[in-house]
């Protein structure tokens, strides 16, 4: 007979380790918890010892050859196989199973290596442990159960694993399929931040006109063909800028994005190119010197600035300003994450005249957050949005995600800081352009 001592974790760690180096007719003789390590006696860890046996005449059972795997495949499959074990060695400390227990009628055996030990029901083979033939109602025991979970959890695990392996295939072939020009075109998409939903579709797209057509597009022409469907996408948002007849302008947004300069932008341009009669109001008074720069900016326009504190200041404003054809109002930039800074920013932009209520946003900040915010005053019935700090950025596909995903109507496009000349009214076809840039070099 041959037996051996293990000191593991563990009983799972054990039985793995056993079924290695003695195969599947071994059995365990003892199981105890001991203490290893420290200092003076103090900080030992709690290890299990385990003794195990196997007949002199038992064959170790071989491992079947196993195919050779991907170095990710490998990897992930060892994350499982640690996570499993881990998880296993967890539920076995806290429920042990009966092979846990010490069992001082199988002592004598491992004290006399010579006589041979029979596999009862206290010393049973490892081969039996891994499939028990039991009655049913011993198999909604604790120790059953446990076993049950385990097995459920790996093959959920490797079942996740043949999932993902088998999108990894289709994506690896999807790019093999996809031509030179096309493949160039999602890498612009991707370097501009697009939503990878619509690139997605927009290279599928592209992908079934080259096969209807039997040929792989040029670079002109694929960036050509995106061009129009991108415009295609858009055209029902852009055609909607803001009323001819709208008398007041209200401005939203965060604070920092260049409401401020935007207004006195539009006020310029609707005063001198327009030959239009503007008058401000503001309600940003949190910012320091907020209520100044407006100033500044009216002085230099000569035009009126009213600047009221609470929407109860607001029928005085608009009554001196009764004689403009064009009101254009600011307010404060709040957190507008929070519902309350919402409602209270809505408060001031009830007016009986024909008005329009802008969203101001940087292209300079995050899509996730402009998402957020554009989410919060929509529910106010907000749909027009003005970009602002084109010249900041290099990277364009915010604006096609707000405006696709967000349903926004978008209106102006701000570059600069210089009053008027740095703004523009939205147009789709130069976006687009700008989006696409210049065709990549065959």
């Amino acid at each position: 007979m041959r037996v051996k001592r293990y000191l593991v974790n563990a009983l799972p760690e054990a039985v793995s380790q056993i079924r290695t180096d003695l195969g599947n007719d071994a059995v365990i003789l003892e199981t105890k918890e001991v203490k290893v390590g420290g200092f003076l006696g103090m900080f030992r860890k709690k290890k299990m010892e385990v003794i195990a046996a196997v007949e002199t005449g038992a064959v170790k059972q071989q491992d079947p050859p196993q195919r050779p795997v991907q170095p990710e495949v490998s990897a992930m499959v060892e994350q499982i196989l640690q996570t499993a074990k881990r998880s296993g060695a967890a539920t076995a400390t806290l429920e042990p199973l009966p092979m846990q227990q010490a069992r001082p009628n199988v002592t004598s055996a491992y004290q006399d290596q010579k006589q041979p030990v029979a596999a009862t029901s206290e010393t049973r083979p490892l081969s039996a442990v891994k499939h028990p033939e039991k009655p049913q109602h011993e198999m909604e025991s604790p120790q059953s159960r446990f076993r049950m979970d385990k097995e459920q959890f790996i093959i959920n695990e490797i079942r996740d694993l043949r999932e993902y392996m088998v999108k990894l295939t289709r994506e690896s072939q999807s790019q093999k399929r996809l031509s030179e020009s096309i493949h160039a075109l999602k890498d612009r998409l991707s370097l501009q931040e697009l939503d990878p939903v619509w690139s997605e579709r927009l290279i599928e797209t592209l992908t079934e006109a080259e096969k209807e057509e039997g040929t792989a597009f040029s670079y002109d022409e694929t960036w050509r063909r995106a061009a129009i469907q991108l415009q295609e996408w858009m055209q029902p948002y852009c055609l909607s800028g803001i009323r001819e007849d709208a008398t007041v302008l209200h401005f939203v947004g965060p604070t920092g994005v260049g409401k401020t300069t935007t207004i006195a932008k539009l006020a310029a341009e609707y005063k001198i190119k327009h030959g239009r009669k503007v008058g401000f109001i503001t309600s940003d008074t949190y910012r320091i010197a907020a209520v100044d720069q407006l100033r500044t900016y009216a002085n230099i326009l000569n035009v009126p600035l009213e600047v009221v504190f609470s929407p109860m200041d607001l029928p005085k404003a608009y009554q001196s300003l009764s004689d403009q054809e064009l009101i254009l109002m600011d307010t404060a930039g709040r957190n507008f994450r929070s519902e309350l800074h919402v409602s209270e920013v809505n408060s001031l932009l009830q007016t009986f005249e024909p008005s329009e209520t802008i969203l101001v946003v940087s292209l300079t900040g995050k899509t996730a957050d402009m998402v957020a915010i554009a989410d919060r005053f929509k529910k106010f019935g907000v749909s027009k949005i003005l970009f602002t700090k084109l010249d900041e950025t290099s990277a364009y596909g915010a604006i096609f995600n707000l405006v696709m995903n967000m349903e926004l109507n978008p209106t102006y496009l701000a570059s600069g800081q210089n009053v008027p000349d740095d703004i523009s009214r939205f147009d789709c076809h130069a976006y687009v352009s700008l989006l696409l840039g210049e065709p990549a070099h065959e």
